[in-house]
């Protein structure tokens, strides 16, 4: 398994695309956002905050919805579709322990993205860490559960690596309005902040930012994860085809 799983890895630096976006874009999206003077005043709308502190935990559940939805699909389906995971059925490898390696590429890549944001956040522009960092990383693991259950479910659906990146992209891009990325939250009508709050990305960052201001996240935000989670996960299972 630790043999696959570095092996994985090394395909995935090798690509350089999964690392630039992962990694990259979270960090570049964060310094251009932190130069900007209007994302940083402080806003009465936003309780005294500034704009870039409310843009942190968005960056964070933007990282993980970019891994699960845009990387991790055109990898398994590709494998589909080129007949990998048909081949690794009747090796001791298997296709379950390929998907458990991307699962551990995934969380580790986010892992390291989020580490570097919240630490370039906080030591280059000034963004307090979350005071509630327990809280923080348990609504982190919850949106990376969610959203790469969502991800597998993708992938099943999928006929090939195209499709993947056309269906991954399909979601992609409504649950990251919904998660507040092109309009914080707080901001949003009443009823868009509803649909908000009960999408993966949108209760994501929620539970985040109570956890950012020393909440611990509200409980209704991490059940609606733990909902996503286990229904994207069943639904996964039902469909995900190994050919």
């Amino acid at each position: 398994m630790t043999t696959l799983t570095l092996t994985e890895l090394r395909l995935f630096l090798r690509e350089k695309s999964g690392p630039a976006f992962g990694v990259g874009l979270p960090l570049l999206l964060l310094v251009i956002f932190g130069n900007l003077p209007f994302y940083r005043e402080r806003r009465d709308d936003l309780g005294g905050r500034t704009l870039l502190d409310a843009y942190v935990p968005i960056l964070v559940a933007f990282v993980v919805a970019m891994l699960a939805l845009n990387v991790l699909p055109p990898v398994l389906a590709g494998y589909r579709e080129k007949g990998v995971l048909r081949r690794l059925r009747t090796t001791p490898v298997g296709p379950v322990r390929v998907l458990a390696a991307q699962l551990i590429l995934t969380l580790v890549t986010a892992a390291v993205s989020v580490t570097a944001l919240l630490l370039v956040a906080r030591f280059a522009f000034g963004v307090v860490l979350p005071r509630q960092m327990a809280g923080f990383v348990s609504a982190t693991l919850l949106a990376t559960l969610a959203l790469t259950a969502l991800g597998l479910l993708v992938s099943g659906a999928a006929s090939g690596g195209r499709s993947a990146n056309a269906i991954g992209a399909a979601l992609f891009y409504p649950l990251v309005f919904l998660g507040g990325l092109f309009l914080p939250i707080q901001t949003m009508p009443a009823t868009l902040r509803h649909i908000s709050h009960f999408s993966p990305m949108g209760a994501a960052v929620t539970a985040m930012q109570d956890a950012t201001n020393g909440h611990w996240p509200h409980w209704l935000t991490l059940v609606t994860l733990l909902a996503w989670a286990v229904a994207a996960a069943g639904a996964a299972a039902r469909f995900f085809r190994w050919e």
